[in-house]
């Protein structure tokens, strides 16, 4: 849409990279503005006139949070959206509000358990836990002022530019390096896999007809349903490289949950469906990485190199 503008709030943490929007430099429809989402006078400078906040800020990898570092990401995912929905109330009450979630908070689902919407709250982790009390927040704010909020749950997405601290990018790299796979546990644990450009399509459509108020799961609901192991093989056959890489690590991964997974039927009502099988995704990702080496050899280094070794227990050679 040619009469969209777009503001980017955004801190620029360790996982971001000024990089991967660059096709945006130059257009007078895109803004980036370096600061924080906890800055209430940053955000109150951003806020009037917006029609729409879409709340992705969040420190969101689950490993990073269960260590001692946990208290950021109370901080920037349940304070950093009060701030946003308190700035809302006073300067732009009319604007619509979509808070980015996750299928975490359900917690663990035992199979063949597939969470709605309204069922019970269960987070294993300080991740999941604070993004639960984001989504808390953000509807106490529909609730008790009125304001046009959902709130979106998604299973794990994957795609270009995720940064390699994630499962499908950390094990692609790490193939095309042929380097190690530490799959943890055997790798049983089961995840949705969503495809990002399909949760970009799913989260338009809720901006557009979702009704305020509302809570809408997002997700892929593979069948058959795979495991890390699986997507693990996937991975290897895609990029040629070994099985045995695959390194396994057992009882090292605090809280970790066997499966995830959720009802998507109320989203697909509105017309929404995945358009991307995973093993096509999949392929398409590796493609990207493999293509990409540029972009990815300059994020593992630094504070990724020293992530890396303080977590796997050895540096990337």
């Amino acid at each position: 849409d040619p009469g969209v503008q777009i503001v980017n709030l955004d801190l620029l943490t360790y996982a971001g990279n000024p990089e991967n929007l660059e096709s945006l430099e130059g257009s007078t429809r895109y803004e980036w503005v370096r600061d924080d989402v906890r800055s209430e006078e940053a955000v109150d400078r951003l806020v009037p006139g917006v029609d729409w906040v879409v709340h992705f800020a969040a420190e969101s990898h689950v490993d990073r949070s269960t260590t001692s570092k946990a208290g950021a990401f109370v901080d920037t995912n349940v304070y950093g959206t009060f701030v946003l929905l308190e700035a809302m109330r006073r300067l732009s009450p009319g604007a619509r509000f979509l808070q980015i979630g996750t299928d975490e908070v359900y917690g663990d689902v035992a199979a063949p358990g597939m969470p709605d919407e309204g069922s019970l709250l269960c987070p294993s982790s300080p991740y999941s836990a604070s993004k639960a009390g984001a989504d808390h927040v953000a509807l106490s704010f529909a609730r008790t002022h009125g304001l046009d909020v959902m709130v979106s749950r998604c299973t794990n997405n994957y795609g270009p530019f995720q940064y390699p601290e994630k499962l499908i990018p950390l094990f692609i790299t790490n193939a095309l390096d042929s380097l190690a796979l530490p799959l943890y546990d055997g790798g049983g644990q089961v995840r949705d896999w969503l495809r990002v450009e399909d949760h970009c399509e799913a989260l338009l459509l809720l901006l557009e007809k979702g009704e305020a108020g509302e809570i809408y799961n997002v997700g892929a609901n593979q069948n058959p349903e795979r495991s890390n192991l699986a997507i693990t093989e996937m991975i290897l056959a895609e990029t040629g490289a070994s099985p045995s890489l695959i390194e396994h690590r057992h009882g090292l991964r605090p809280g970790h949950d066997q499966r995830y997974a959720v009802s998507t039927e109320k989203i697909r009502s509105l017309g929404w469906t995945p358009q991307a099988g995973i093993e096509d995704g999949i392929a398409e990702t590796v493609r990207w990485y493999a293509e990409h080496r540029d972009w990815w050899g300059k994020i593992k280094s630094g504070e990724y190199r020293e992530y890396y070794e303080a977590h796997y227990g050895r540096p990337i050679p």
